[in-house]
């Protein structure tokens, strides 16, 4: 688990709840039960200043970050996509992008990993499909400085027809294998969770299930259900991540809390 990804967990899951903002000595003991060590927290809480993630600031317990207007947009959309609140319904319409991708291979790999974040596959090297339009997407490449057009597309096959358009963005079959490979990778692990467990390690399972149920916001566009196919094995999936996610969420919740209040009382003890 990567130090920077890990605190974008961590500001979603817990902090943009309280505030979105919290000291460095709380950032750091949150992230210890993951085994991210201090200086990898500091170097990554840098970077994301650098890139206008967080922004620093004098909190009464010390030196602190919160979270920027630019990553509260991101971290809602997320969230709403991990806990699958949004309901989202289709008209039949597709929105197409055909954009002149960026000279360099890194800019190029940027620029598909946060397409593919909002939900967009690629049907060539040139033109980009989603089922429903992402919102950030033409401040993404106005940002990025790619000059592109942008379509509303419907196929005049109706639903087949447009369920052939998805399987030529996207591979079905292997994002549902990586469904029931995270249910089967996870199981094992939550087992060994029980009520008498301590609050810390609660945390860091639910941590690390949030962080591997993550991974799918790149992977799964979350299409509607009339383009899936029968079974769709992200179904149960969502729902083994919901009961187990529940579940150790008062737990997590009380460790949260007291690393949040330790930083404070360290804090008021170095004031006096």
């Amino acid at each position: 688990m990567q130090a920077r990804s890990a605190l974008f967990d961590l500001y979603g899951d817990h902090l943009r709840a309280r505030g979105g903002r919290a000291p460095v000595a709380a950032l750091v003991k949150l992230l210890a039960p993951l085994g991210i060590a201090p200086p990898a927290v500091r170097t990554a809480v840098s970077r994301m200043v650098r890139q206008g993630w967080l922004d620093p600031l004098r909190l009464a317990s010390g030196p602190g970050y919160s979270i920027t207007p630019k990553a509260a947009r991101r971290l809602d959309e997320a969230a709403s996509r991990i806990y699958r609140t949004g309901r989202h319904s289709w008209d039949g319409r597709f929105d197409l992008l055909v954009l002149t991708p960026p000279t360099s291979r890194r800019d190029r790999q940027r620029l598909a990993a946060n397409l593919t974040f909002l939900g967009y596959g690629t049907l060539d090297d040139c033109t980009w499909v989603a089922t429903r339009a992402g919102e950030d997407v033409d401040l993404l490449l106005d940002e990025a400085g790619v000059r592109y057009e942008r379509f509303t597309a419907a196929h005049t096959a109706g639903t087949p027809g447009a369920m052939g358009v998805v399987r030529r963005a996207w591979d079905l079959a292997e994002i549902g294998r990586a469904y029931e490979r995270f249910v089967a990778d996870q199981k094992p692990l939550l087992s060994g969770v029980t009520v008498r467990s301590s609050d810390e390690d609660a945390y860091a399972a639910r941590f690390r299930l949030v962080h591997a149920w993550r991974t799918f916001l790149f992977r799964d566009p979350q299409l509607p259900p009339a383009l899936l196919p029968e079974r769709w094995p992200g179904t149960s999936a969502a729902s083994f991540f919901d009961r187990h996610a529940a579940r150790l969420r008062p737990a997590a919740d009380r460790y949260v809390e007291q690393c949040l209040d330790a930083s404070n009382r360290l804090a008021r003890q170095k004031g006096r």
